[in-house]
């Protein structure tokens, strides 16, 4: 039986922190481990470029969207594993799709409209700092998806536009030039699709309450201490299912320890020993990745070597896929 294409892209437009890789990279790399699944994942740096445009910044950050991959167990021989920009055929798609896509259809995408209403209640004109790339981003993420016919798509609740999007674009296509691109499903955790950050809003490098991934050990201390909680008192009884520690605490703890930590939350347990226990578990299950990470970090060369072979294993099967639609425009 043929595996099923499974693919997921990270924007290289910074630190990665933990919220990412509860949201997005464990889930992804738990896939990997899937006899039934093909991983394609990808580091998205060409929808980077929307916001940074720097170019030393631009290629650390990538790396670091590498090194993190890798250091958190991803096996390039088992998974195609490529940076967005090595893989020109994504863009020529993009183009081809843009042209049948209605501009409309842009106009609704949550994320410029969101944009857009920013710029209103600042009292600037509707598109002020708005480039064409961000505008077109949906395209470009639909170009990403359709190229390797992807049967799930892993996403945020946030990103799941982009993914209907996607699909709105391949029955476009499918109407006026016959059947040709598979219709990507999104999947959810319901669980983990929302991080709290240090504040109790969703951890998001726009809101600066995120948890650098591989921050040092005296620095992810003193950042779990400043995880927000509530006036009970130690004794006081509490519900796990609402406490931010918690729901960090059982993504990195075994489940024999997220067993006790729930009995100590129903029998009562002050704040700072949960936060010191979260921080212990963090810390253990982090430590080898961290060295790891850094390790890559000092060894570009490695990474590139790593993401080029990737390249070439997802433009084999891109190549033929793009002459057939090129076939079907006519080209």
């Amino acid at each position: 039986m043929e595996k099923k294409i499974v693919l997921t892209g990270i924007k290289s437009t910074g630190r990665l922190h933990i919220g990412n890789y509860i949201g997005a990279i464990k889930p992804a790399l738990q896939l990997a481990e899937n006899d039934a699944y093909s991983p394609y994942y990808f580091i998205a740096d060409y929808h980077s470029l929307t916001t940074v445009q720097h170019a030393n910044q631009f290629k650390d950050y990538v790396y670091g969207i590498a090194a993190t991959w890798l250091a958190l167990g991803l096996d390039p021989e088992k998974s195609t594993f490529y940076r967005q920009a090595d893989v020109p055929e994504i863009l020529e798609l993009a183009w081809i799709l843009s042209c049948l896509t209605p501009k409309g259809l842009m106009n609704r995408a949550h994320a410029y409209k969101g944009l857009i209403e920013e710029n209103r209640e600042n009292g600037l004109e509707q598109d002020s700092g708005i480039n064409m790339g961000v505008f077109t981003y949906p395209i470009l993420m639909a170009a990403d998806i359709l190229l390797f016919q992807s049967d799930i798509v892993p996403v945020g609740k946030d990103q799941i536009q982009h993914v209907e999007i996607a699909r709105d674009i391949a029955g476009h296509f499918n109407h006026i030039y016959g059947e040709t691109f598979k219709m990507p499903e999104y999947k959810v955790d319901e669980e983990t699709s929302v991080v709290p950050g240090l504040d109790g809003r969703k951890m998001s490098k726009s809101y600066n309450n995120t948890i650098p991934l591989f921050s040092e050990e005296k620095e992810l201390e003193k950042l779990i201490k400043r995880i927000e909680t509530d006036s009970s008192l130690p004794e006081d009884p509490k519900d796990p299912a609402r406490s931010s520690l918690f729901l960090i605490y059982k993504e990195f703890a075994s489940k024999a320890q997220v067993k006790r930590m729930r009995e100590r939350y129903e029998n009562g347990v002050g704040w700072g020993e949960v936060k010191k226990e979260l921080f212990h578990v963090m810390n253990a299950y982090l430590e080898t990745p961290r060295q790891r990470y850094i390790e890559l970090m000092n060894n570009p060369r490695k990474m590139d070597e790593i993401l080029l072979h990737g390249a070439e294993k997802a433009r084999r099967r891109a190549r033929p896929f793009l002459e057939e639609v090129k076939e079907k425009i006519g080209c």
